[in-house]
């Protein structure tokens, strides 16, 4: 049974979304041909043992967290969602430009490039 959090309570859930993000996350879904959710997946690998991917999609799954904030649809899977307990997802903007990335505060340590952590 998929697990869906709504705008009302999006700021309480195990995974928030920025209002910055989820503007950014929005546009990406509509400017995409068919996806309708942004998919936040943990998978083992980068520098420092776990990377963060992110995917448009065209649903989620059944057992999904569902987070629907501000036009945005993010979808984090079972197995992802106890790497990123109490995370945000955040929009960045730097010299680099902007990006998405997810601040976690289960990590205790990250690389440079922002997409791979140690829990």
């Amino acid at each position: 049974m998929t697990n869906i959090v709504d705008d009302k309570v999006a700021d309480e859930a195990a995974v928030k979304v920025s209002d910055r993000a989820a503007q950014k996350i929005a546009r990406l879904i509509e400017e995409a041909d068919g996806s309708t959710a942004f998919r936040v997946t943990v998978e083992g690998g980068g520098c420092s043992g776990f990377q963060y991917r992110f995917d448009l999609v065209n649903a989620a799954a059944d057992e999904d967290l569902v987070i629907r904030k501000s036009g945005a649809v993010v979808v984090v899977d079972p197995i992802s969602l106890p790497y990123m307990v109490g995370s945000e997802i955040d929009l960045s903007d730097n010299m680099m430009g902007e990006s998405l990335e997810v601040n976690n505060p289960l990590a205790v340590a990250s690389c440079g490039c922002g997409t791979s952590f140690a829990i």
